[in-house]
C-alpha cells in the first residue's frame, strides 16, 4: 500500500468523526441518517444519476421512465443506509450481526459443502447488504476469508480491514488471492468472492447479465473446477421491517470434458443467481457500477453499454 497524502489523512479523519457520531445514535436513526444522505446523491447532487437510470431502464425495458427513477432514487438510499451500517457492523459485534437476520434460508447448503473437507468457495454480488452476509457467516462459526481489493485511499483500506477481522473475517488482496485461496480451501475454509464488477487486467469472462455480455471474474470458478470444491451462492436482502433475509443456494458443478467450458458455465450459473435477486429487489442493486463498461468487440450495439 502506497503511503496516505493529506488528503487521504483529511478524509479518514471525517469518516471517523460520521461514524464516531454516529455510533452514540440508535441503530433505527443512524439506518435513516444514511438512507437520506444516500438520497442526496440521486437529486440534487446527481452522482452518477444518468449512468444508474440508463442501466436500470436497460435491464427492465418494459419500465416507464417514472418507475426507472423511483428504483434509482431508492438504489441511492438503500446505498447510503447500507454504509452506515457497514461503518457501525464491528460496533454490534457477533451477536448483534446475528441480531440483524430475521431469517435465513439454506443454511444447510454450506455446512454439507464444509462437511467434503474441500472447502468451500461462496460467490455473491453488491446486492442488499454483502458486507452483512460475510459477516454473519463468521458469527455462526465458520472460518472465512474475503478476497477484496485494496481501497484508493489506504487508510480507508486499512479501517475496513480491522472491521472485518473484528467481526472474525480473514481478508485477502486479491493480488495475492491465487496462493492464499489454495491453501485456505485446502484447510477447509470458506473463501469468499464479490463476483460482479469487471476490472482491467482481472482474469474474467464474458456471459450474460441482464441479456447483455458483461466481464465477470472467473477466478472462483476457475478455483472450483480445478480443485473440486463446492461453489455456494448467497445474498442478504434487506426485507421491509429493516432486518435482513439471508437466502443460499449452491451452483452445480457443470459436466463438461472441456474445462474452459465448465468454467464458462460455473460463471454463468452465478450469475444468474445473481440477476434473479436482482429482479426481484432492484433497488438493492448497486447500479451505480457501470456493469457492463467491458465487452467483446463483436458485441451488437443493441446489447453495448447503456450508461456509455
Amino acid at each position: 500500500m502506497r503511503e496516505p497524502t493529506i488528503a487521504d489523512r483529511a478524509e479518514y479523519l471525517a469518516l471517523r468523526g460520521v461514524v464516531g457520531a454516529l455510533g452514540w445514535l440508535p441503530g433505527h436513526v443512524a439506518d435513516g441518517l444514511g438512507s437520506r444522505i444516500g438520497a442526496l446523491g440521486y437529486r440534487p447532487l446527481a452522482v452518477r444519476r444518468l449512468v444508474v437510470e440508463r442501466q436500470i431502464a436497460a435491464a427492465f425495458p418494459g419500465l416507464d421512465s417514472r418507475e426507472v427513477q423511483r428504483i434509482a432514487r431508492d438504489a441511492y438510499a438503500h446505498l447510503g443506509r447500507v454504509t452506515i451500517e457497514t461503518a457501525l457492523l464491528h460496533r454490534r459485534g457477533l451477536h448483534g450481526v446475528l441480531d440483524m437476520v430475521e431469517q435465513v434460508d439454506g443454511w444447510a447448503v454450506i455446512e454439507a459443502a464444509l462437511a467434503l473437507g474441500r472447502g468451500v468457495i461462496l460467490v455473491t454480488g453488491h446486492f442488499g447488504n454483502w458486507e452483512l452476509a460475510a459477516a454473519y457467516v463468521a458469527a455462526r462459526g465458520v472460518a472465512i476469508d474475503v478476497v477484496v481489493r485494496g481501497m484508493n485511499n489506504p487508510l480507508f483500506d486499512g479501517y475496513l480491514t480491522r472491521t472485518r477481522s473484528r467481526l472474525g473475517m480473514a481478508v485477502v488482496h486479491d493480488q495475492v488471492a491465487v496462493r492464499h485461496t489454495m491453501r485456505s480451501l485446502r484447510a477447509n475454509r470458506a473463501v469468499g468472492f464479490v463476483i460482479d464488477q469487471g476490472v482491467l487486467h482481472l482474469a474474467s469472462t464474458y456471459v450474460p447479465f441482464f441479456g447483455r455480455p458483461a466481464k465477470t471474474p472467473r477466478g472462483p470458478a476457475v478455483f472450483a473446477m480445478r480443485w473440486g470444491v463446492p461453489v455456494v451462492f448467497g445474498v442478504a436482502r434487506r426485507e421491509p421491517g429493516g432486518r435482513y433475509r439471508i437466502a443460499i443456494e449452491a451452483i452445480p458443478a457443470p459436466e463438461w470434458s472441456d474445462r474452459e467450458r465448465a468454467v464458462e458455465e460455473l460463471v454463468r450459473g452465478y450469475t444468474g443467481a445473481l440477476e434473479r435477486w436482482v429482479r426481484r429487489s432492484p433497488e438493492q442493486y448497486f447500479w451505480h457500477h457501470r456493469r457492463w463498461k467491458w465487452q467483446p468487440a463483436e458485441t451488437p450495439p443493441e446489447q453495448r453499454d447503456p450508461s456509455a
